[in-house]
């Protein structure tokens, strides 16, 4: 069963399992736990009813410890498994993982947002957002990302989801990177996976800043935002071409 305590020493795994360092971890955890006493009070229920017993009673919840929370919806967010292989990763059923991971989910925007880290969604106010100006000059990447989805059963909606870059059902959102802080400072809108990222990045409608530095790949040829200085990788032709 996959476990804080488990992990906490081997840092490769921790970092691939979660996305974050063991120091990244333990600097998010006490907001964290903040965050959770917000939306859940322990004096309230669920239903936010005054609670007639005290907090804890029956059998001890699988989950218990701030670090297992953390480290559940983390690794749901780092690798986007199906709940039924999530859940028997952490010893749970498919109900209890769904539960858990609608309630925790919560918690994590609150508590990336109380530490300033969570991404801009509203493309409109990139211009104002502290995470873009936060090694100076906006020095930004621009990439589009995919994630697998479970097949729709629609023959529309498979169609439109069907990534040939993937070879398999996908939803896409375009992502912008700062190149310094290494930071995701916009997440996009949910799209389907046949979309092309410079479709999507047309469709986002981004308000850079002026004189913004924005690398891209090749996915993105001809996306060209007025004031702003686009940039590609040039590949690599070897010595021998």
């Amino acid at each position: 069963m996959l476990t804080y305590a488990a992990l906490k020493d081997r840092a490769r795994e921790f970092l691939a399992a979660t996305g974050m360092t063991h120091e990244e971890f333990t600097s998010l955890l006490p907001a964290f736990a903040s965050a959770y006493a917000t939306l859940y009070p322990p004096d309230k229920t669920l239903a936010g009813k005054a609670r007639q017993r005290q907090r804890g009673g029956g059998a001890k919840a699988v989950l218990s410890l701030w670090e297992d929370k953390l480290l559940f919806i983390l690794v749901y967010q780092k690798t986007n498994p199906l709940q039924t292989m999530h859940a028997l990763q952490f010893g749970l059923s498919q109900p209890q993982a769904n539960y858990w991971i609608h309630h925790l989910l919560p918690v994590l925007q609150q508590a990336l947002a109380q530490m300033g880290h969570q991404p801009e969604r509203d493309a409109t106010q990139l211009s104002q957002s502290a995470l873009v100006w936060e090694s100076g000059a906006p020095d930004l990447l621009l990439d589009g990302t995919e994630r697998r989805r479970q097949r729709p059963q629609d023959p529309v909606e498979q169609r439109a989801h069907y990534s040939g870059k993937k070879k398999a059902h996908t939803d896409k959102n375009v992502l912008l990177v700062h190149a310094q802080t290494h930071k995701v400072v916009y997440l996009g809108t949910t799209l389907a996976g046949k979309t092309h990222d410079k479709k999507a990045a047309d469709e986002a409608e981004l308000h850079l800043p002026a004189n913004t530095t924005l690398g891209q790949d090749t996915g993105f040829q001809g996306y060209a935002p007025a004031g702003v200085l686009s940039t590609q990788p040039q590949k690599s032709h070897g010595a021998g071409s």
